[in-house]
């Protein structure tokens, strides 16, 4: 009995394994992007465009080198709190998109360059960031949604002493408190 029912288990199992030729298998395409496409051997496939990983990846403006909301600085003049113009299409993005998420809040850090008493630049230094929330609020922004912070000198993005290295430390930064 035993040599007739092990050849037949093993062919069922080897027949289990087979391929049924023809049978299509179907992939679902999350991404909104381009329709599904279908190949020769029976499975679907879809290709990864702008909705796919990648667009997954680029969801959040904030982090497309592209958008408007990845600049995250507002740099000022010495011994000067004026947010300049040219500043202004990005605090308006980071204004619209603040406004509709209501739920995110910012930090604006004021820094200063060294330059100046401790307490000159920690004084400058929250001018500035005021300066920036004030410009924000008048553009929409909830206050509830931002604080205005000075580190004064204490964060410096360029440790130099030359011109150029204090007028990358003159700025007012962007903190998302949802990237921190």
């Amino acid at each position: 009995m035993n040599k007739i029912l092990l050849p037949a288990l093993l062919a069922l199992a080897l027949s289990a394994c087979g391929t049924t030729g023809g049978t299509k298998a179907t992939v679902e395409d999350h991404s909104g992007g381009a329709a599904a496409t279908t190949g020769q051997a029976g499975a679907e496939t879809t290709g990864v465009g702008a909705g796919g990983v990648a667009g997954n990846a680029m969801s959040d403006p904030r982090k497309d080198p592209a958008s408007p909301l990845a600049k995250r600085s507002v740099y000022f003049d010495f011994d000067s709190y004026v947010v300049k113009n040219e500043y202004r299409p990005m605090l308006e993005a980071h204004a619209g998109f603040l406004k509709s998420k209501p739920e995110l809040h910012v930090t604006l850090q004021g820094n200063t360059d060294e330059r100046g008493s401790r307490e000159y630049n920690l004084a400058l230094g929250q001018k500035r960031a005021e300066a920036v929330r004030k410009t924000m609020s008048v553009l929409g922004v909830s206050d509830g949604q931002m604080e205005a912070v000075s580190f004064g000198e204490e964060k410096p993005r360029n440790d130099g002493h030359t011109e150029a290295a204090y007028a990358e430390n003159r700025r007012t930064d962007i903190v998302y408190s949802d990237e921190k």
